[in-house]
């Protein structure tokens, strides 16, 4: 019988799948037991997560950060955690929660963890958008996989841990922040316990988003820094006739025209993107202590003295931040004839470079996806997705940003969780985490990777 051409690509592509069933490493007896332990609890995560949405946590609604965190605390309590609640009223925010569970036999529960997560949302108090429902396999509510869908994969992941007998011989700090959408400043404080935390932990784990696109999941090894930047310019002022004169100059708004145009003709660079924000400028101007709201009035007629412009930029490394920083302080400097500017620059997020530690632990991961029967996770381009809290432990231990749950819209009304993934982010990250603890701790991961 001849084969239609055609069927040749199907055909290659059937063995090609059966090969890699045929070299997948198989389940052990403690795997099965916490993939049957995620099975058979799927409606009580879920339940859960229905239960953490409908509590509203945006970042400046302290009383729901703090309801949010006695519902994790709880739980982690039941796991073995020791427990403790930080408050952060001195930068204006609710807290932070840091869970401990200490290794029975220090030194012999492989590499030591750091799970980090964050409790509080985008959507405040004043959002309309307040309410969990479902519709099939997609669950909408606020902040349901940023990141309360994250918090239930970690906690499920650990209880399917406990269920399987291997939690006992680990080494993990759980660290939750409460205001990762906004976070306190100074960081020294708002983070302080998060830094501290990694300088006794040999690799962290974000449970942000897990990205997916066009039905492949990714793993992110890095993260782009988000720092604000702001401009005010001056100049004299009088009437419009004096205009580019000697005695009158460009004003100030001409000033900052210079300055954002010469932005975006020598600034580009790979990895680098800088936006304005908002630009206002004219007789009289207020901006507000945040930096979002200006007053301004102006006439055609008369030069204006005074402009303002906002904006951040991201970067892939903390090296690239100091280096644009200091060339866009080289191009306010310029100034045009009777004219000033002046740029600072906020605190932000730093980066968070890839390495090749965080590339090996993401390759551990594959690991586990391919005892799973789950495809490989490629590593995601940083340019896809914005800032988070580990950046501000990368430069101590390596890591992946973003083991959490998989949906679509986070920051926006109307976003999502794809429920029927819940399961299995849930499992590779209890596989992940059985594996790091069966590591020895001083162990080189890009060595381990390759095994």
């Amino acid at each position: 019988m001849r084969l239609h051409p055609a069927v040749f690509p199907l055909l290659a592509a059937a063995y090609s799948i059966a090969l890699i069933a045929q070299n997948a490493p198989s389940l052990s007896t403690e795997d099965k037991a916490m993939a049957a332990y995620i099975d058979g609890n799927e409606q009580a995560s879920n339940d859960l997560l229905e239960k953490l949405v409908n509590i509203n946590s945006g970042t400046h609604n302290l009383e729901g950060v703090r309801a949010v965190a006695e519902i994790m605390k709880a739980q982690l309590s039941d796991l073995g955690f020791k427990v403790q609640w930080i408050p952060m009223a001195q930068v204006q925010r609710a807290g932070v929660l840091v869970a401990e569970h200490p290794c029975p036999e220090p030194g012999k529960c492989g590499k030591r963890m750091l799970l980090i997560g964050h409790m509080d949302t985008v959507f405040e108090k004043t959002s309309p958008f307040q309410t969990y429902t479902v519709k099939d396999n997609i669950a909408t509510g606020p902040g349901v996989n940023d990141m309360k869908g994250g918090l239930v994969d970690m906690l499920f992941a650990l209880k399917a841990m406990q269920a399987a007998g291997v939690l006992k011989q680990t080494e993990i700090t759980v660290v939750l922040s409460g205001d990762e959408e906004a976070h306190g400043e100074p960081a020294s404080i708002s983070r302080r316990d998060m830094i501290e935390a990694a300088k006794h932990s040999d690799v962290a784990l974000e449970f942000e988003g897990t990205p997916r696109i066009e039905g492949v999941f990714y793993g992110s090894v890095s993260r782009r820094s988000s720092i604000t930047w702001h401009i005010t310019t001056t100049g004299e002022t009088g009437h419009s006739s004096g205009i580019f004169s000697v005695h009158m100059g460009f004003g100030a708004i001409y000033e900052l025209a210079r300055i954002l145009d010469t932005f975006r003709l020598q600034l580009p660079e790979e990895n680098l993107t800088f936006n304005v924000g908002m630009v206002a400028g004219g007789t009289s101007l207020q901006v507000d202590a945040a930096g979002n709201n200006s007053t301004i009035t102006g006439k055609d007629n008369v030069i204006p003295p005074t402009a303002y412009a906002s904006g951040d930029i991201r970067t892939i490394s903390n090296q690239q931040t100091a280096r644009v920083e200091k060339k866009m302080q080289e191009i306010v400097a310029q100034h045009l004839p009777k004219t000033t500017a002046i740029i600072t620059f906020g605190e932000g997020y730093p980066a968070m470079a890839p390495t090749a530690q965080s590339r090996a632990l993401l390759g551990i991961l594959n690991q586990a996806n391919a005892t799973l029967g789950f495809k490989p996770m490629p590593e995601l381009d940083p340019m896809k997705r914005g800032a988070g809290d580990i950046s501000f432990v990368a430069d101590l231990i390596p890591g992946i940003a973003g083991v959490g749950a998989t949906g679509e819209g986070a920051h926006a009304p109307g976003e999502t969780i794809d429920l029927s993934t819940q399961p299995i982010n849930t499992k590779r990250d209890a596989l992940l985490m059985y594996r790091l603890s069966q590591i020895d701790q001083t162990a080189d991961l890009t060595k381990v990777a390759t095994k």
